[in-house]
């Protein structure tokens, strides 16, 4: 099961109760288990999580047992990709990758930084 699902608190503009269920999920083939499936699927949570090929062989060798493909957008997923390259980026600062900062809003200030700094830099 995705632990840190239940942990998600976004609190909403107009005030009231957080929202407690993301619009989307998006994993990489690590968490593309049965249970965490099922998990989203209760929760009625879409998600983009590739099959490995192992489980993809046994689905299509169990026949019509197997169950259905799982769905999944290549589109989506490639959004997926460039925000954790871009995380990785933000993380080649020392200051980001480490966290020295205590309070939550100085190390916001500090990725705005490094964010900046990444945008501006000459490719």
């Amino acid at each position: 099961m995705i632990p840190v699902l239940e942990e998600i608190r976004v609190p909403r503009q107009t005030g009231g109760r957080p929202r407690t269920r993301p619009d989307h999920v998006g994993g990489d083939k690590a968490y593309s288990s049965r249970r965490n499936r099922r998990h989203l699927r209760r929760r009625q949570i879409k998600h983009t999580i590739p099959e490995p090929r192992d489980q993809r062989a046994n689905r299509r060798r169990r026949g019509s047992q197997g169950g259905r493909p799982t769905g999944f957008d290549k589109t989506i997923y490639r959004r997926r990709n460039e925000v954790e390259r871009t995380i990785n980026r933000l993380k080649n600062f020392r200051a980001v990758a480490t966290r020295f900062d205590k309070r939550a809003y100085v190390f916001h200030g500090t990725v705005t930084v490094a964010a900046i700094r990444l945008w501006l830099r000459p490719e």
